[in-house]
């Protein structure tokens, strides 16, 4: 067991805050949170003083990200993965789904079994893979955004078993378009365990009813890649507002997502049902230029990542700027906006027993914030992997 004494800070747990913690860790897990007290003072191993207003929070979980650093999941390399979990305790994020996007199968199977290595691998540390989030190739040719057309296919249980073999199983959520699964894929992938999304779809909204009472209850970067709100057909957008049984994600980097639709969107899902995503691609972390995905030449300046057409491919936003932004946008608070980037996304991928909150028995994964959200120290299973 080790003890670490972060004076000045207050941490946020799952039992109320705790200034001055001391945070006992064991084999990755947090074994005690405790205030210090005179009881305790001698079982310290290590004192981190700051000098400035800090929490410290859980870390972020990232169900929805591409790339960062350079690298890309597409790459279909050890070496991607490796520089991508390197980077993403700068922003906080100790633990994220590896995502992929519509390409060959082959291709496809190729990141996948790269996914299966690594995360069987004992070697490597930062953030740690949960699994994989499958965005694509099942969704609408008519809202498929920056997924290169000519990969689409038809939601198919044969693709999807071919898929899941050559991850090792570590398939967690898919993005598909429900109005396509004529094969009733969402059936499997309840038996399964797998999360179906709704995304990149073209639903009415009679269709989105169908596809909630078939099971979906989470959806992909709401408002970008759907029919959105009409007053004679509410489409995707709408019924994901209206209907509760729906979490969603939301890209809020205040370019895929206006300010005013954000907060629009917290008034009607609540804190409780919004998970923050970055569905970043490889120039997150980089200087502005030209780079690809998925085959295609993204254009990237400081703020966002585009076709040469003028589309939207994918956002280059940190998660904590993430969560800053929510709260600016939507006047939420503090403990709503980490939520949204913790137990929220944690909940939805039914791992909340080890993540996505602070108590003892859980994974010791944590970042220590200022008052800007900026990471100043990141632990995953109580290893500092940055700061």
């Amino acid at each position: 067991m080790r003890t670490i004494f972060f004076q000045g800070a207050t941490l946020y747990s799952e039992m109320g805050k705790i200034e001055n913690p001391l945070v006992c860790l064991t084999n990755g897990k947090l074994e005690n949170i405790a205030e210090k007290s005179a009881d305790n003072n001698k079982r310290i191993d290590e004192v981190i003083t700051f000098h400035e207003p800090v929490k410290i929070i859980p870390g972020f979980i990232d169900v929805h990200i591409h790339g960062a650093a350079g690298a890309d999941v597409m790459d279909g390399t050890l070496q991607a993965l490796e520089t991508m979990k390197q980077a993403l305790p700068k922003e906080g994020t100790t633990s994220f789904l590896a995502t992929t996007m519509t390409q060959s199968v082959d291709d496809k199977i190729k990141a996948l079994k790269n996914v299966r290595s690594m995360m069987s691998s004992k070697d490597s540390s930062g953030a740690e893979i949960l699994g994989v989030h499958l965005e694509g190739p099942f969704i609408s040719d008519q809202r498929a955004g920056a997924q290169p057309l000519k990969f689409i296919q038809k939601p198919s249980r044969e693709l999807f078993n071919l898929f899941q073999e050559a991850s090792g199983n570590a398939i967690k959520l898919i993005t598909m378009a429900p109005e396509e699964d004529d094969e009733r894929l969402v059936e499997e992938l309840l038996i399964e365990g797998v999360l179906p999304s709704i995304g990149h779809s073209d639903a009415t909204y009679k269709q989105m009813k169908t596809a909630i009472e078939d099971g979906f209850t989470h959806v992909t970067h709401l408002f970008n890649g759907m029919r959105g709100v009409h007053h004679r057909d509410i489409g995707v957008a709408g019924a994901s507002l209206l209907h509760d049984e729906l979490i969603v994600e939301m890209i809020v980097d205040g370019i895929h997502i206006s300010p005013p639709m954000v907060k629009l969107a917290y008034k009607n899902k609540g804190a409780d049902k919004i998970v923050l995503i970055t569905d970043a691609m490889r120039a997150k972390g980089m200087q502005p230029g030209n780079y690809s995905l998925g085959g295609q030449q993204v254009q990237v300046d400081a703020t966002q990542a585009k076709l040469a057409d003028g589309t939207l491919a994918g956002s280059i936003i940190k998660m904590n700027e993430a969560v800053r932004n929510m709260q600016t946008y939507t006047g939420c608070s503090f403990e709503e906006a980490v939520n949204m980037a913790t137990i929220n996304p944690a909940k939805q991928l039914k791992v909340d027993g080890q993540k996505g909150s602070l108590r003892p028995g859980k994974d010791a994964d944590f970042c220590v914030v200022n008052d800007n959200l900026d990471i100043l120290q990141t632990y995953v299973k109580g290893t500092k992997v940055f700061g």
